[in-house]
């Protein structure tokens, strides 16, 4: 597992978007560098010495991934930055590195630019230790936020409970319409749900279940992102409108075949577009990320999770269903004595 780090930018850059995880392993490392602009900064020579690589090795590293490092915290100083960085070591009579006085520019790292090195390297066996370290740390990060069950983490968002809430309603109006305007019998709710779902994330319910590893009682809705509940949400309130237009203009229900044509028309207007991308993009991301689930049908969708996405359902504004129903509940009690 800890060499997949060294192929996966996308999980690398996970971890390090992970700040929760990040500050843990900075603790375990232990690794001070030097205090620069209220950071550990830390030069090529340390970051040499630590992996016991040259740094030949870690310039090589640079010359791959310049991007990557350069948006986790590697910057070449030059000028007055450069200046106050040499007075800082100046000044720290213990510290033992030095350089020519000069040097025009210099590269400095960054915590998470260590660590990506880290997860760059592949011929160090130091950095080998230190991926296995960072993934255990990850991974007891998570539990310790979810209590080890994240097949429900989409619930610590705050914005879960209004949404299901909502969604719950606008069902209500897409099944009403159902049993209104479509000439089937009970299975058309199975068959249309899952055209949403299908158009959607490219999933039915019976796939995303086994993907999630849902029980049969478990309902697929209560693990859903915000984000894709609101565009369910959108696609069954909007095609049941369209249902009760047709059925209003025909003048009785319609057949199957008039109802899948009309699904095909509604789900391929171009409003649907960037909303799908969305959903897509949290759904692949989020659950490869803090479920370890794949959706294979989304791979081209996925990319790494944002910090703000590990402070939503891990930090301190995130929290357990039961506490943000407990708050809601409240919430109404405190509206109903107003009245």
């Amino acid at each position: 597992m800890a060499n997949d780090l060294t192929n996966s930018s996308v999980t690398r850059q996970n971890i390090l978007n992970n700040t929760l995880a990040v500050k843990e392993i900075q603790n375990a490392v232990g690794l001070k560098g030097i205090l620069f602009e209220n950071e550990y900064k830390f030069l090529k020579r340390q970051i040499a010495d630590f992996f016991e690589v040259t740094e030949r090795t870690i310039d090589n590293c640079l010359e791959k991934n310049t991007k990557e490092l350069s948006k986790n915290g590697y910057e070449v100083l030059k000028g007055k930055r450069l200046i106050d960085l040499k007075l800082v070591l100046s000044k720290d009579s213990g510290n033992e590195i030095d350089f020519a006085t000069k040097t025009t520019i210099l590269g400095i790292f960054n915590f998470r630019a260590f660590l990506d090195i880290a997860m760059l390297l592949t011929d160090s066996d130091k950095a080998r230790g230190l991926r296995s370290a960072i993934l255990d740390i990850v991974i007891d990060t998570i539990n310790k936020r979810t209590g080890g069950n994240t097949k429900y983490i989409n619930q610590r968002d705050e914005d879960f409970i209004g949404n299901l809430l909502r969604n719950e309603d606008y069902r209500k109006e897409f099944t009403d319409a159902l049993r209104d305007c479509v000439d089937m019998g009970n299975f058309k709710f199975m068959v249309y749900t899952d055209k949403v779902y299908k158009s959607i994330f490219k999933e039915n319910a019976a796939e995303y279940r086994s993907i999630l590893k849902l029980k049969n009682k478990e309902n697929v809705r209560h693990t859903m992102y915000s984000e894709v509940l609101d565009i369910i949400s959108s696609y069954e309130v909007g095609f049941a409108e369209v249902l009760r237009k047709e059925i209003n203009n025909k003048g009785r229900k319609l057949s199957s075949y008039e109802t899948d044509k009309l699904f095909i028309e509604f789900e391929n207007q171009k409003l649907w577009e960037p909303l799908r991308e969305k959903a897509r993009n949290k759904m692949a991301s989020r659950d490869l990320c803090f479920r370890d689930a794949l959706h294979k049908n989304l791979e081209e969708y996925i990319s790494s999770v944002p910090q703000a996405d590990f402070e939503r359902f891990l930090g301190q504004k995130s929290m357990e269903l039961d506490k943000r129903l407990e708050e809601y509940k409240e919430a109404l009690k405190r509206l109903k004595e107003r009245d």
